[in-house]
C-alpha cells in the first residue's frame, strides 16, 4: 500500500467521523428544540399585542408585547400544522390584540411559550387541539 493510498483512507475515515458527529449533534439539537420537554406542564394565558409574525420554518413564531411591556416569543406548530388551524400570514398583523393559551418555558424569567391556542379578534386558532383538555 502506498503512502498516498494510506492518506486517502485516513482522510475518508476522518471525513466520515466528522459527518457522523455533525449528524448526531444536529439530531440532538432538533430533539432538544422540538417537543414539549422544555415547557411547563400547566397551561397559562398571555394577553398582549402582536409585534411581528414569522411563518418561516421550522415553525412559525409570533413576537408579542404583554400588557406590562415584556416581549415574548410565541412558537406555533410546524407550518402545515399551523395552517391547518386556519392561521396564515394574513390572519394577523403587528398591532393586533392576541390571547395566547400555551405552555411557558420552564426556565424562570424566560419569555417564551409554545402556543396551544391563539385568539385574534374573537377567532380561535387551535394549533394543538389535542392539548385543549377542558378548555372552552
Amino acid at each position: 500500500m502506498t503512502m498516498k493510498t494510506k492518506a486517502t483512507k485516513v482522510n475518508h475515515g476522518l471525513r466520515g467521523m466528522v459527518m457522523g458527529l455533525l449528524l448526531a449533534m444536529t439530531a440532538a439539537s432538533a430533539l432538544a428544540h422540538h417537543g414539549w420537554s422544555w415547557a411547563e406542564e400547566e397551561q397559562t394565558t398571555l394577553e398582549g399585542k402582536i409585534l411581528s409574525v414569522s411563518m418561516a420554518p421550522p415553525h412559525p413564531q409570533l413576537q408579542v408585547a404583554d400588557d406590562n411591556g415584556g416581549r415574548w416569543q410565541i412558537d406555533l406548530g410546524n407550518p402545515s400544522q399551523t395552517e391547518r388551524s386556519g392561521f396564515t400570514a394574513k390572519s394577523a398583523s403587528a398591532g393586533d390584540r392576541i390571547t395566547v393559551l400555551g405552555n411557558r418555558n420552564k426556565e424562570p424569567g424566560k419569555r417564551h411559550m409554545k402556543a396551544v391556542r391563539i385568539t385574534i379578534d374573537g377567532r380561535n386558532y387551535d394549533i394543538y387541539p389535542e392539548r385543549l383538555a377542558a378548555v372552552p
